[in-house]
């Protein structure tokens, strides 16, 4: 048996909660393009909520309202995805170099070492959303894609100290899809995240002439959907290839029943495996439609030129499940069939607890419990002169919520039986991922000038933490530390109707050294979670840019 087909399956399965791991990448953008007005203040709002967007920001701004207003915002974002792969000195794998995706060299010329490397670049096609109800994940052109208009409501009645208000939002909307070829593949082909507030029942209340107080409730809808490639660039698949090429090679085309029994039946399969090959693919879906939180926000103004305001968002608890279906290449089962098929083989994955024969296909049915973390902000807003304000907020987020991803399948198979042998907390039909995320801390800074009457000039900076160890850095989860910079500009219509444009652009930069991340390219025998550049040098640079225009008005 080729100890070396344990492991394209535990990839496999690994690879499932690496996509959940994409979704951490985005929730690692939280606060991104909610409010038009509070993106181009860098989110340094906490004391100053943008309009009926206070439901996210500080549920107590909502009781400055009053009338009935309605918001309509409409935002663009876009997504750059780039990343790097390249050879260091020495590069190989158990003896093998001509790894496809940094040798230059023509494939399968004979030769199992690389005459040339290259620097291979991965980049993304344009954005995947994953459509609720028809439950399949669509491929939007190349370009931006748009969200809107997103609708917000609020009604003060006269002479009360309540107001009352709901909203329509993005707290998360990430999605790409990649060319077929690309050899970022194995990081994902087709990836969608979604996270819709539609609907937001707040109340906000007026203490007093300096105190305000608020809460809101969130119902959202959350959907995580991948399609990827795997393979497993690892010694024991280098050693399979060495037996496959070395061992087996004389005996090519032979029906040896001594040879199936004495090598455990290795050199059947007319295809074998090994740390370059693709192995599988998987195509999962997962969703719930009803997720909810809820909002608490506190803010004090005790004068116009001074405010201090506290938010705190709960976590959200969710339940997802959907589809898997899991594609087994011709190597990964012709190796796998191959051993089972000889009484030898069969006997030794029988004690493994290993089925003897794998399918071209698995599906099923999967479930996953995810919590989104909890966040705390609190800011100060100053005003030096009449024209000009100075925001500062603090963010906390408590990331250390995902110290692992457990997946659950409805059945045991062949894959869960591989993973279970590998993955500590893992069973037949649970695989657990380790993350190790780490809460975060960091400040936001924001700031305004009136120009005229009419017109506001606003900037903003944020610079983030990485919620990320080094060691679990991967091109999947490309937003590590990151710089967000913004501006816009507010225009006061008439006395009851403003407009809000804006722009933003968040970046992050990584570099991951081989041998550094397990979630990436570590070495060893003993690397059995999702790791599919082993022995290369990894860089990854994500940029997200967003615009934005809000309407804002009474009726």
């Amino acid at each position: 048996m080729k100890n070396n087909d344990k492991r394209p399956a535990l990839r496999l399965l690994a690879a499932a909660c690496g996509m959940m791991a994409s979704a951490a990448s985005a929730q690692l953008a939280n606060n991104i393009a909610i409010d038009v007005k509070a993106m181009s203040m860098g989110h340094a709002v906490t004391a100053d909520p943008p309009g009926i967007s206070a439901i996210h920001f500080n549920p107590a701004g909502l009781a400055k309202l009053d009338g009935r207003r309605m918001d309509l915002q409409f935002v663009g974002a876009d997504f750059s995805l780039e990343s790097e792969f390249s050879a260091p000195p020495g590069y190989n794998v158990f003896g093998f170099s001509d790894d496809p995706v940094v040798c230059d060299d023509v494939p399968n010329d004979g030769v199992d070492f690389c005459r040339s490397f290259k620097t291979a670049t991965s980049t993304v096609e344009g954005i995947s959303l994953y459509v609720p109800f028809v439950n399949d994940t669509v491929d939007l052109p190349p370009g931006p894609l748009i969200a809107g208009p997103l609708p917000a409501f609020s009604i003060r009645p006269a002479g009360s100290k309540f107001t009352f208000a709901t909203a329509t939002y993005l707290p998360l909307a990430a999605g790409f899809y990649r060319d077929e070829d690309d050899v970022g593949n194995y990081m994902g082909e087709r990836v969608a995240l979604e996270r819709i507030t539609y609907l937001s029942p707040s109340i906000g209340y007026q203490v007093n002439d300096e105190l305000y107080i608020g809460a809101s409730i969130g119902m959202s809808y959350q959907a995580i959907a991948l399609e990827q490639d795997f393979r497993a660039p690892n010694e024991l698949l280098g050693f399979a290839r060495v037996i496959d090429e070395s061992i087996c090679a004389p005996f090519e085309g032979e029906s040896n029943v001594a040879l199936d029994l004495i090598l455990f039946g290795i050199c059947r399969p007319e295809e074998g495996l090994g740390p370059f090959k693709n192995m599988a693919s998987l195509d999962v879906a997962m969703d719930q439609r009803f997720s909810p939180s809820y909002n608490l926000g506190i803010l004090w103004e005790p004068n116009d030129r001074f405010a201090w305001g506290a938010t705190w968002r709960s976590a959200a608890k969710t339940h997802m499940k959907g589809d898997y279906k899991i594609t087994y290449s011709n190597a990964a089962r012709e190796t796998i069939n191959g051993i089972g098929g000889s009484a030898t083989g069969a006997l030794a994955l029988a004690v493994l607890g290993i089925p003897s024969y794998v399918g071209e296909e698995e599906v099923g049915r999967v479930s996953m419990d995810l919590t989104m973390p909890a966040t705390f902000q609190t800011g100060i807003k100053i005003k030096p002169t009449e024209r000009l304000q100075f925001n500062v907020d603090a963010v906390w987020a408590d990331y250390k919520e995902w110290d692992a991803f457990n997946i659950v399948f409805d059945r045991s198979s062949a894959v869960l039986s591989l993973a279970r042998l590998f993955s500590p907390g893992s069973t037949p039909t649970r695989l657990s991922y380790p993350l190790n995320f780490q809460s975060t801390w960091n400040l936001a800074f924001g700031a305004a000038y009136d120009l005229t009457g009419r017109i506001q000039l606003r900037a903003g900076y944020e610079p983030r933490a990485s919620a990320i160890p080094d060691d679990r850095r991967s091109p999947m989860v490309p937003i590590n530390e990151a710089r967000y910079y913004s501006l816009g500009m507010g225009y006061k219509w008439d006395k009851d109707t403003d407009i809000d444009l804006g722009i933003g652009m968040l970046q992050s930069k990584d570099e991951i050294p081989a041998n550094i991340s397990c979630a990436a390219n570590c070495t060893g025998i003993d690397n059995v979670v999702y790791n599919p550049y082993a022995g290369l040098d990894i860089k990854t640079e994500a940029t997200v840019t967003m615009v934005g225009l809000a309407f804002r008005t009474k009726f």
